[in-house]
C-alpha cells in the first residue's frame, strides 16, 4: 500500500486545476489526489472518478514521483509509420510521377524504400501528405460517320483570323 503524503499548497492547487485544467484526463487525476487528501478510501474514489484501482495508483505515482507538474503531462502513445522518414522522398517522387492507383503506389513504395504496406496504410500515409485520388478518364471522342466526312461544311476548322 502507497502511503501518500499530500501537502497543504498542493491541495489548493489541487482545488484550482481540478475544474480549470484545459485536459479532461489531467483533470480526473487531480480531483482523485484531491479525494485522497480528503482520506477517502482507494475503492470509494475508484468509484467516484470511474477508474480501476491500478489507474489510481499510478496516478499516486506519478505525484509521489513529480508532484502536481509530473500530474499535468500528457503522454499518448502515437506511433508512427516507418514510412515518416521517407516522407520527403516519396512526396518528391510521387510529384513527379503520380501513380494510378494505390497498388501501383504501394508497389513503388516498396521500390523505393524497401517497406512494404497495404494499399489501406499507403492510402492513409498519402492522404496525411496531402495527396487527393483525382478520378480521371478518357473521354471518348465522337464517331465520325460517312456524312459527317463527305458534308460541305468544314468539321475541323482551323482558325485563320489571328486577330
Amino acid at each position: 500500500m502507497l502511503k501518500i503524503e499530500i501537502t497543504e499548497s498542493d491541495k489548493r492547487l489541487l482545488q484550482v486545476e481540478r475544474y480549470t485544467h484545459p485536459h479532461p484526463r489531467v483533470m480526473r487525476k487531480m480531483d482523485g489526489l484531491r479525494l485522497k487528501s480528503f482520506g477517502l478510501d482507494n475503492a470509494l474514489i475508484c468509484d467516484i472518478i470511474g477508474v480501476c484501482d491500478n489507474t489510481l495508483r499510478s496516478y499516486f505515482i506519478q505525484y509521489m514521483e513529480g508532484g502536481i507538474g509530473r500530474l499535468k503531462a500528457v503522454n499518448f502513445y502515437r506511433p508512427c509509420s516507418d514510412l515518416t522518414g521517407f516522407s520527403g522522398t516519396i512526396e518528391d517522387f510521387f510529384s513527379k510521377n503520380p501513380p494510378g492507383s494505390i497498388s501501383q503506389a504501394a508497389a513503388q513504395i516498396e521500390e523505393i524504400t524497401g517497406v512494404k504496406r497495404g494499399e489501406t496504410q499507403v492510402r492513409k500515409f498519402l492522404k496525411s501528405l496531402n495527396f487527393k485520388f483525382l478520378k480521371c478518364g478518357s473521354v471518348p471522342s465522337k464517331v465520325l460517320d460517312e456524312s459527317k466526312k463527305t458534308s460541305s461544311g468544314n468539321f475541323w476548322q482551323k482558325n485563320l483570323n489571328h486577330g
